[in-house]
């Protein structure tokens, strides 16, 4: 039944197998982004402290998004690399790949829990963090770093489950913590009292389900590739091809720890903890509509470096332009009803009306680069499906790290607090551009035998 599953990846037609991997990929990642933006939409609504609770948790999102960067390093690395030696038909070295990445995992779990632990309080000051706003932000940051190890195995083992052909077991994961979450949080946060705590704990728990229902079945019968104790001895040379190919996803996530810092300790500078909110409303945002494409991507990835590894190239070259366009459709879309009604998903998150009116200023001049950024985001994926870590690396860092960042800093003080949103628009539509230019000089190439010869 596993093998029905892995091996109609290289047989049924595209447009069914896109909507049948990717429709289970969407709602996961579109439930998964509900474990942040429902903690913020009942926070932002606690009688009295509201706005400032909601800016101090979203002061945690550069911590967050980094964790959750690690699981990617992984399971966005590790999983392509299954899914092509699956189509090169060696389930025994995809076993060894799962096996490194779960020990790579817990690794970065226990690191990265001990280290934020310890230094939490100057991290959030750095992030921009007010004496009206600190409290919040480290009673929400101290439970939910106790769930690290939960976090890295519900979010670094479901490429993992996905690249096998099995997006419906990796939704389930994800739903099950998704609705575990949405039922605790009302009744930690009102019913008990136990405001900005209660979501932390609340997202705790859910998070710890989804980690076990992905355990559960890499180690049950009906997995293609098994997780054993046997195949969790670390290998050194796996490991670095794992990280060789995931750092560009974690680049990609993590950046925007760094993207959020440089943006809120501006926003602190010239505009004040209205603007640093206004920020975290768009944030919300963005994962809301951030959430259905990544969902898409990650579903059609297993379906590309399975024809990638079987050695079909006219088919992967099809699958890879189909991705491209649906992409860059749903971005498109999802972000221009964001920018006629800026104001309608301000009010998701916050009744202030000073903070509603702000964010419908602001919104349509940060969102309007992301109307054309779906090519980025259906290209990059695309690079890392075919074991092209170095051209994905680029992309990823050539947006935040070259563009973003430098213009978040230099433009604030030509335009004021305005510069800061201007730098988001800039830097999308540079970026998309030149993903589009370097898919378009190198897919041929790729699509060969020479290159697919190099995956070893």
């Amino acid at each position: 039944m596993a093998g029905t599953n892995e091996e109609r990846m290289g047989t049924d037609s595209i447009a069914k197998l896109m909507v049948s991997m990717a429709i289970p990929s969407v709602i996961a990642q579109v439930i998964n982004i509900l474990y942040n933006i429902v903690d913020r939409i009942y926070i932002g609504h606690i009688e009295g402290v509201g706005a400032a609770a909601l800016t101090g948790v979203g002061l945690t999102f550069p911590i967050i998004t980094l964790i959750s960067a690690f699981s990617a390093f992984v399971g966005m690395g590790g999983a392509p690399l299954a899914a092509i030696w699956m189509g090169k038909g060696d389930r025994k070295h995809a076993e060894k790949i799962l096996g490194s990445g779960t020990c790579l995992l817990i690794f970065f779990s226990v690191i990265l829990m001990i280290v934020f632990f310890v230094f939490q309080r100057p991290f959030l000051y750095m992030f921009g963090a007010s004496d009206a706003t600190i409290g919040y932000a480290c009673e929400y940051l101290s439970i939910y770093l106790i769930g690290t190890l939960f976090v890295e195995a519900a979010l670094g083992l479901n490429p993992f489950i996905i690249s096998q052909g099995q997006p419906r077991i990796a939704m389930f994961s994800i739903v099950i913590g998704a609705v575990v979450n949405i039922v605790l949080d009302p009744i930690f946060i009102f019913l008990f009292g136990w405001g900005v705590k209660g979501a932390a704990i609340a997202t705790v728990i859910s998070q710890a389900m989804s980690a076990a229902w992905n355990v559960l079945f890499l180690i049950g019968k009906k997995t293609t590739i098994r997780l054993t104790w046997k195949n969790m001895k670390p290998d050194i040379r796996m490991m670095g091809q794992i990280c060789s190919l995931g750092i560009s996803p974690f680049i990609m996530r993590s950046t925007e720890s760094l993207v959020s810092i440089v943006v809120n300790r501006g926003l602190q500078v010239y505009g004040g903890d209205m603007y640093v909110g206004s920020y975290t409303i768009m944030q919300s945002v963005l994962q809301l509509f951030s959430a259905p494409l990544s969902g898409f991507t990650q579903g059609v990835q297993p379906i590309i470096s399975y024809n990638y590894g079987a050695g079909n190239f006219p088919r992967t070259k099809k699958i890879c332009l189909s991705m491209i366009a649906v992409s860059f459709a749903i971005s498109f879309v999802a972000n221009m009803t964001a920018m006629i009604f800026p104001e309608l998903y301000a009010s998701l998150f916050t009744n202030d009306p000073e903070l509603i009116g702000l964010v419908g200023k602001v919104m349509p001049v940060f969102l309007f680069g992301m109307l054309f950024f779906g090519l980025q985001n259906g290209i990059q994926p695309c690079f890392l499906s075919l074991g092209q870590a170095g051209i994905s690396l680029f992309i990823a860092m050539f947006r935040k790290v070259l563009l973003l960042v430098p213009l978040a800093l230099i433009l604030p003080r030509f335009f004021g607090v305005m510069g800061i949103f201007y730098a988001e628009p800039v830097s999308d539509l540079i970026s998309a551009a030149t993903a589009t230019l370097l898919f378009s000089l190198n897919i041929n190439k790729i699509l060969s035998k020479e290159y697919l010869a190099r995956i070893r």
